[in-house]
């Protein structure tokens, strides 16, 4: 099963910019789309949606009072052009806040949150997406996304505005930083263990004074770091 998904948004252009990034990622299904919240509202009624990408300023019923009619609201993606309302929104457990115009590495960090959201509460994902084998997708290209299970990873490399990740099935080349990266991996299976290193815990192989191996290649553990890096790895042996 995909992740159904629905746009309420009264600017055309934001909705087909929604759209298109939706239509890019195969594991989400746009079911409908409404330029006023009123049918929004009428259309969730008799049919059931896992998250709604949701405009505030909106004739009739703007985007706050929509969100406080819903008696079990799916997961919620404000699309906003204006930020003032983040606070109030998140009050309101809105799992994330998009401004525009968005970009779509962004609007991927939403998804990656629907994804996590979803599996802590056990509903039904992908699955590709179970919790025994979660994954990420990243843009390699242009026009191309890639899944990559977080089970393949074994190191993210950083190469100043780009990073290379090495996966047990190949090795690509995306456009992010580092801490961004991997802000969005699981705490207890990664670790960053230099400025341009970050690492998968169960891919090591030694630990040797002030370096890891994995996979026959040695990793230099920042000075600031090694404290941390070595706690970290005893902490994770059975």
């Amino acid at each position: 099963m995909k992740i159904k998904c629905l746009i309420i948004d009264d600017e055309p252009l934001a909705i087909n910019v929604i759209k298109n990034y939706i239509e890019q990622i195969e594991d989400l299904e746009l079911v409908n789309t409404f330029s006023n919240s009123i049918e929004g509202l009428n259309f969730l009624k008799n049919n059931t949606i896992d998250v709604i990408f949701l405009d505030i300023n909106m004739p009739v019923l703007d985007g706050i009072n929509f969100i406080k009619s819903l008696e079990n609201p799916p997961l919620l993606i404000i699309t906003s052009a204006y930020d003032q309302f983040a606070i109030e929104t998140y009050e309101l457990d809105v799992l994330d806040y998009l401004v525009k115009p968005i970009e779509f590495p962004r609007l991927m960090k939403a998804v990656n949150k629907i994804n996590k959201r979803l599996n802590n509460a056990g509903a039904k994902l992908p699955q590709e997406n179970s919790k025994e084998n979660p994954f990420i997708f990243v843009k390699i290209d242009k026009k191309k996304m890639k899944k990559i299970f977080l089970n393949e990873i074994l190191v993210i490399e950083s190469l100043k505005d780009y990073l290379k990740i090495s996966t047990t099935s190949g090795k690509f080349i995306i456009h992010s930083t580092l801490s961004d990266f991997t802000s969005l991996l699981p705490e207890r299976d990664f670790i960053r263990i230099h400025r341009s290193y970050t690492i998968a815990i169960d891919k090591i192989d030694a630990v040797e004074g002030n370096s890891i191996e994995i996979e026959g290649l040695r990793y230099v553990i920042g000075r600031s770091y090694i404290d941390e890096v070595k706690q970290k790895i005893l902490n994770s042996s059975i």
